[in-house]
């Protein structure tokens, strides 16, 4: 499996690449602002094709270049249903001062096709396995997108719900501080320490490294798994 991935624009938002391999399909997760220049590099070096594109939430900094993209390759994007109102009307994501930032450059279009993520699912494409998980929290429909390279190395794609030494933000419009504790607990430290963590900003991580070092998961009570009879 190739992983491939660059920062971009102001927020220096994550952009990742996911293919089988150099000169193959490719999966593009979260092409955001000033992404559309640097991906085309990237795929040209790789020589891939991408056939969609994944959105781990509706935020502009995650979705700015999602409709040239997407319109430009011919490929449909993916996000869950709570977020898709973003896509359209990218202002209800931000807090004024936020908003004001992208001044009058705002997206004011979804992409041609659209399609909706489901928690639990897999998504099998560019000869690759992707299952989404709905995280909640940093918006109602954030969600992690988790594969097991090669080697047997399990990756997740954490969007803005992990990051290296912090979580998510709450405080924009739409976020819920308690819906993400629980998408923490529940969704990833239930995980193996030796998860490969890519987040949406910031270094890669591990799942043992955040449990042991990150501030805002400490004490936290993983599920109860029941008991048999």
């Amino acid at each position: 499996m190739l992983i491939v991935g660059f920062p971009a624009g102001a927020f220096q938002t994550n952009c990742y690449v996911v293919a089988s391999g150099r000169g193959s399909a490719c999966i593009v997760v979260d092409p955001g602002q000033e992404a559309v220049e640097p991906l085309t590099a990237l795929l040209a070096e790789h020589r891939l094709t991408p056939v969609a594109v994944l959105l781990t939430h509706g935020h502009l900094d995650h979705t700015f270049g999602v409709t040239p993209v997407c319109d430009g390759h011919d490929v449909p994007a993916y996000i869950h249903p709570e977020d898709r109102e973003l896509l359209a009307d990218p202002l209800k994501g931000f807090s004024p001062q936020a908003a004001a930032f992208f001044g009058a450059d705002l997206p004011s279009r979804e992409p041609r096709e659209v399609r909706t993520l489901h928690d639990g699912s897999a998504i099998d494409l560019a000869d690759v396995t992707l299952t989404v998980d709905h995280a909640p929290g940093h918006t109602p429909g954030s969600v992690l997108f988790s594969s097991v390279t090669d080697e047997g190395t399990p990756v997740v794609v954490a969007g803005d719900t992990l990051f290296a030494g912090s979580i998510g933000r709450t405080d924009l419009p739409r976020g819920d501080h308690e819906q993400m504790m629980r998408s923490l607990r529940d969704k990833l430290l239930t995980r193996d320490d030796a998860t490969v963590v890519l987040p949406g900003h910031g270094p890669t991580t591990t799942i043992g490294r955040e449990r042991a070092s990150n501030p805002f998961l400490q004490g936290m009570q993983l599920p109860s798994r029941g008991r048999g009879l």
